[in-house]
């Protein structure tokens, strides 16, 4: 009571999975609450008035830049109706991200693999194709650092080939986009339908789908294809690239 609060964001101002923060605010009797960024969320807005007209003051704006990157997937989401796509890359210094033969574990060291997996752990989802399942059978989980939940892991399977027994779908925290229906079904593993009319994914509605389900931001970690593919696109915002120091 009495105390100042300090926040990232505005406090929101409607019901959701949650009460009103401003409510809560009120009735707890913070006397005052300074907050980096205004909430663009059109629904949460209010929160700022509300917290004023109950005689609490009220501070914004300080340090939003840094807030808007702390908050820069929410912001994708509500602003753009896409997540924020990060996509991961580990190359040699000739720009190689395999060998020949498609083998491409390890190319950086344990220091770079533990990075990574704290952007994973970041993430609320993490998108990879069928092309490194099968090569890979990567788990595509967060195991290097402390997490307090898993990431959903999206397969871009067109023709439904993922295998059964992949690592990547081992507790069913996974989704599978094909572009056909896949001939058998995946158990408990949802499988979603987006063909873009020339027998490929629909990467742009993949992107609004993952929004709508609350994905704001999306780390891919895939092969040469799908992230050439993404780039194409124009849905990459932003590189995470790991430069070995080797041929």
């Amino acid at each position: 009571q009495g105390q100042t609060l300090y926040v990232s964001l505005e406090p929101c101002n409607h019901q959701g999975r949650t009460g009103p923060c401003s409510r809560a605010l009120i009735d707890a009797g913070v006397g005052r609450v300074v907050f980096a960024m205004r909430d663009p969320y059109r629904p949460a807005q209010g929160g700022a008035a509300a917290l004023a007209a109950a005689g609490i003051a009220v501070t914004d704006g300080v340090l939003e830049a840094e807030a808007r990157e702390l908050n820069v997937g929410f912001l994708s989401n509500v602003l753009r109706g896409v997540p924020w796509v990060r996509v991961k890359v580990a190359a040699s210094l000739d720009g190689r991200t395999a060998l020949a033969n498609g083998a491409s574990q390890w190319i950086t060291g344990a220091a770079a693999r533990a990075d990574g997996h704290a952007w994973r752990a970041r993430a609320c989802a993490i998108l990879t194709g069928v092309g490194t399942v099968v090569q890979d059978d990567p788990a595509l989980t967060v195991r290097e650092v402390a997490t307090t939940r898993q990431p959903l892991r999206v397969v871009i399977d067109r023709h439904g080939d993922t295998p059964r027994t992949a690592r990547v779908l081992a507790d069913g925290n996974a989704l599978i986009v094909t572009a056909h229906k896949p001939v058998a079904a995946f158990g408990a593993v949802d499988v979603l339908e987006l063909p873009d009319g020339n027998g490929r994914v629909d990467l742009g509605e993949l992107m609004r789908v993952l929004a709508k389900r609350g994905i704001n931001e999306l780390h891919v970690e895939a092969g040469a294809r799908l992230n050439g593919a993404l780039v194409d696109a124009g849905l990459v915002d932003e590189l995470l690239v790991y430069l070995a120091p080797s041929i």
